[in-house]
């Protein structure tokens, strides 16, 4: 009886068939590797969120002024709030109150009354003023950093 042995495995693909374990290896250490590196990435992220700061909240006085006539007398009785980021701002608001409140009196008394009528057109007036405000007072000082402009009262007549 003829007994027929199994070929055998040359050199060759047993050599190939370790290549081929030893870069599933690397492979896998690869993706291991970068997935714990993406996971760090993302706990440094979230653990890097910058902390928002409280806001600094300036009340002025309410004020009354007079708007542009178009055929009879309306006035603007408005109260208004700014919002600064820093103490550096609100002392420089502090310190050129008469300034600021000059200022603003200036950007409201330009208008005409029906340019503040709808929300739309508050929105630009706020715009306008927190423009005008963070010019700088003195040639060498900084600008504020006014960030916006609220009204807590706004009365036309």
């Amino acid at each position: 009886m003829a007994t027929s042995t199994p070929p055998a495995k040359t050199p060759k693909s047993r050599k190939l068939l370790v290549l081929l374990i030893v870069l599933v290896t690397l492979v896998a250490l690869a993706a291991a590797g970068a997935a714990f590196y993406l996971t760090s990435q993302r706990k440094e992220a979230a653990s890097a969120t910058v902390v928002p700061v409280d806001p600094i909240f300036i009340a002025l006085e309410p004020m009354t002024v007079n708007l542009q006539p178009n055929g009879r007398s309306r006035f603007l009785h408005v109260a208004v709030t700014l919002k600064v980021p820093d103490v550096k701002s609100q002392a420089l608001v502090a310190q050129y109150l008469p300034e600021v409140r000059s200022r603003l009196l200036s950007a409201l008394s330009n208008r005409a009354a029906e340019s503040l009528v709808t929300p739309e057109e508050r929105a630009q007036l706020a715009a306008d003023i927190m423009t005008t405000l963070n010019q700088p007072f003195v040639a060498n000082l900084p600008s504020l950093k006014i960030s916006s402009v609220m009204f807590t009262t706004f009365m036309l007549q």
